[in-house]
């Protein structure tokens, strides 16, 4: 059986990609594939010890894939960075110098995948506006942001944004409940068309792997 292994950061990740991708892993699993994702507790933790996990799994499990899909916010943790060329060049570099250490083809970088949410993955969150205005009870937004939600940055990432919303509804943000509410809702082919900097690529490197045409 062919697995996928998507790191994320923490269990609102989690949940959350769970749910945008329900219908993806139902059909990867009737091709007789699998996929799941898994946090690592936090930006830091996923940096520093995703490509050694990676490794042990790709040269013990031939037939698997690992992505490390991670915030681009904030800046520079663990390692100087602020745009995702530069982080994903740098945790290539450390991966490829793991693989040399351990004395492991370097074939097993072929199935290594670094993505990010830019600047956070409440960029997919504000992109799903009709169902964010349903979780806030209104109609419209108390708050205006930049369209496309990617083009946010360091100082002011999509989470501050959806925070704030959820404030001016008296409402406190709650991400283990209210990102798989509202990412459930929604439909992942939408979001990579509003978030086509690095959502999109994402997408299109999973569903490659999974030989699943866009839905």
């Amino acid at each position: 059986m062919s697995e996928v292994f998507v790191y994320v950061e923490g269990p609102s990740d989690q949940l959350g990609m769970r749910e945008l991708f329900a219908h993806v892993i139902e059909l990867a699993n009737k091709k007789g594939k699998a996929i799941d994702f898994y946090p690592l507790n936090g930006k830091e933790p996923l940096l520093n010890k995703g490509p050694i996990r990676a490794i042990n799994i790709l040269r013990n499990k031939p037939n698997s894939y690992v992505f490390l899909v991670q915030d681009l916010y904030p800046k520079n943790k663990p390692f100087p960075h602020s745009t995702y060329t530069e982080l994903k060049d740098h945790v290539e570099k450390r991966f490829n110098e793991e693989l040399r250490r351990k004395g492991c083809d370097n074939r097993l970088a072929d199935r290594f995948f670094v993505h990010c949410f830019k600047y956070d993955l409440e960029a997919l969150i504000l992109a799903s506006e009709k169902v964010l205005l349903d979780r806030l009870e209104k109609t419209q937004f108390s708050r205006q942001w930049i369209k496309p939600v990617e083009n946010q940055n360091h100082n002011k990432p999509p989470k501050r944004i959806v925070e704030t919303l959820f404030h001016d509804s008296g409402m406190k943000y709650k991400e283990t409940a209210d990102v798989p509410w509202i990412l459930e809702r929604s439909n992942y082919q939408d979001l990579t068309e509003k978030c086509p900097h690095n959502f999109k690529p994402f997408v299109v490197d999973l569903l490659r792997i999974l030989e699943i045409e866009a839905l």
